[in-house]
């Protein structure tokens, strides 16, 4: 395998993690199993959950101890109850005054631990029902709560993860325009996007479209790989099911120059697999996928039947390029 330019470290979702694991364990159980894998040397933290047995002083020496990087931050809103109709969206203006004031809180335990991203998945902010939303008014308090959260610390990285529902049966930001739009609407150059390639699947786009309109538009601040059937969010392992997409979607990373953590947002747990295991699976198929996709990014037979959109000649040499020649 050839050596990968901007190799991206590599980080898994902690909380599958716990399988396996006795009695109730805390962020540094978790870290600390996460730690045995090779190759997994970053992790994302959950605000304020992991956050309950641990300062964020003590959690940056777990993370040391264990031979991992902090890669950022991930808000919470959906283990408060009181959020249930809303965090950023609730009615109340004072829930969304505490949804506002908690965040903050995050950034700036990110800020202590020497991070610099904080992703915001805001899933109980939309409508189960027509006629039990305002939507100016839901659309005008989020955009004012993203600005107000992108002003809180101006060196930190805010970046809207969308997902078209779950757990309300409609989200605000579903799709990569609604969410282009409302980082264009906040107007804070600190603001930018993170694709999560089963919610874009889920969204009814292909990935590596959606990563060139978040350069072309705006900053793509996380990549967030697993796969699925297109139907829920499966969290299956990378390329289980679309190895292809997978492929051209990292040809169009490389092409936008980016650099940052591949973060394996997988449900290992949901499976009965051990996350160790599924840890290490991932890492084996993203490696083998970016070395295709580096092979790819200026081969110039690939680049002219795309600008002829030749998707037979295209198949073929990708087909290659991924298993070989047939001859």
């Amino acid at each position: 395998m050839p050596d990968l330019p901007n190799r991206p470290r590599y980080a898994a979702r902690l909380n599958a993690f716990k399988t396996g694991l006795p009695g109730k364990p805390t962020a540094a159980d978790m870290i600390a199993r996460a730690g045995q894998v090779d190759g997994l040397d970053a992790a994302d933290l959950n605000y304020p959950d992991h956050f309950a047995y641990h300062t964020p002083a003590e959690l940056s020496r777990i993370l040391s101890d264990h031979g991992m990087a902090l890669n950022g931050l991930a808000m919470r809103y959906y283990t408060d109850p009181g959020f249930r109709l809303g965090a950023f969206t609730h009615p109340d203006v004072k829930v969304r005054q505490a949804a506002i004031d908690i965040t903050k809180r995050g950034l700036d335990a990110l800020a202590e631990m020497g991070g610099s991203l904080m992703t915001l998945w805001m899933g109980q902010d939309g409508v189960d029902y027509s006629f039990q939303g305002d939507y100016g008014r839901m659309w005008d308090d989020t955009i004012a709560a993203l600005a107000a959260v992108a002003d809180h610390d101006s060196r930190l990285d805010i970046a809207i993860e969308y997902k078209p529902n779950e757990p309300r049966a409609y989200a605000l930001m579903p799709d990569i325009g609604t969410t282009l739009l409302a980082v264009k609407e906040a107007e804070r150059p600190n603001l930018g996007v993170t694709l999560d390639f089963a919610h874009v699947l889920y969204a009814d786009e292909l990935p590596a479209h959606s990563a060139h309109l978040v350069a072309r538009h705006s900053r793509l601040l996380g990549v967030h790989l697993n796969d699925g059937y297109g139907k829920r969010d499966d969290g299956l392992m990378v390329g289980s099911v679309h190895p292809v997409q997978t492929v051209e979607l990292f040809v169009e990373l490389e092409r936008m120059g980016y650099d940052g953590v591949i973060y394996f947002d997988t449900f290992p747990d949901h499976g009965g697999l051990d996350p160790c295991d599924e840890a290490r699976a991932n890492i084996m198929m993203a490696e083998r996928l970016r070395s295709t996709a580096a092979g790819l990014v200026d081969n110039a037979a690939l680049a002219s039947a795309i600008a002829r959109q030749d998707a037979t000649r295209s198949l073929g040499i990708v087909a290659e390029a991924l298993y070989g020649t047939t001859r």
